[in-house]
């Protein structure tokens, strides 16, 4: 399906079909595409890039497509990457983190950091996080493979 390009979000770069890697939902997925373009938040005299999920109801473009200006994708992943290396070890908390330290992690960026923290405020977090858990060794294979591809290619680009 061609992801439109009348809407505000001008695609550039455009990965279409993404219905059939979309992870568990593959091939059933109302996720159609992503795309790198201008945003549709651009201002006069300014512009931004950014990415956009494609969501298609199968009868129109949906509302709930996502548009997230590039870092934040990047953050995105950040986040994914710490949570997954928490969960590697948290089997050695009974509940899956220190109730004593829900701090994961502190990131730095752009002179100041990102908190990783466990959602202590969640009154559901203590059972929520061990489905979390499960869920996120259920899809390991999905994820690191995406990782892996990641490394990769952050890896020719000198990183």
């Amino acid at each position: 399906m061609k992801i439109p390009t009348t809407l505000k979000h001008k695609p550039v770069i455009v990965s279409e079909d993404y219905e059939n890697i979309d992870g568990r939902t593959a091939y059933n997925s109302d996720a159609k595409g992503l795309s790198l373009g201008l945003a549709q938040w651009n201002d006069r005299g300014k512009v931004d890039i950014s990415a956009k999920v494609w969501r298609y109801t199968g009868e129109k473009w949906s509302r709930q497509s996502e548009e997230l200006p590039l870092h934040r994708v990047i953050d995105l992943a950040i986040l994914i990457c710490r949570a997954q290396l928490h969960f590697r070890e948290a089997y050695r908390y009974e509940k899956f983190y220190d109730p004593e330290n829900i701090t994961i992690d502190r990131i730095g960026l752009q002179g100041d950091a990102m908190t990783v923290s466990v959602c202590t405020d969640n009154p559901m977090i203590d059972d929520d996080i061990k489905l979390f858990a499960q869920v996120l060794s259920n899809d390991s294979e999905i994820i690191g493979e995406r990782l892996r591809t990641l490394s990769i290619i952050l890896k020719e680009m000198g990183y």
